[in-house]
């Protein structure tokens, strides 16, 4: 029936206190989405980017077709390539469709 001094003090709280309470986890859970999702991502396109725009004759490209061939001719001035898909089978490809780059050295990648 009668409150006690500390329950009234307890009411009196500062209006605010349910942001900072939320502020602190919400700043952590961005913190973490950009360190384990969003800075990968954004390394992974850039990389792509480097190696797409380093692409010589003689790479093996894959498109975003599913294509797989080997470059025949690249051009600096324009943005397309020369791709062979198989004997005598020549098609010129938008650099900016290329999915995957691989070296003439460089060995294919384990499906794991």
């Amino acid at each position: 029936m009668f409150t006690t001094p500390a329950f009234a003090q307890a009411a009196a709280s500062s209006p605010l206190e349910p942001f900072g309470g939320l502020l602190i986890p919400m700043l952590l859970m961005l913190a973490i989405f950009y360190f384990f999702l969003i800075r990968p991502q954004s390394q992974r396109a850039k990389e792509l980017r480097e190696r797409v725009n380093a692409v010589r004759r003689g790479d093996t490209v894959i498109t975003s077709g599913g294509m797989v061939g080997k470059v025949l001719k690249v051009s600096d001035t324009s943005d397309e390539i020369e791709v062979e898909l198989a004997e005598n089978l020549r098609v010129r490809v938008v650099k900016s469709t290329l999915l995957e780059v691989r070296s003439k050295g460089e060995p294919v990648k384990d499906a794991t």
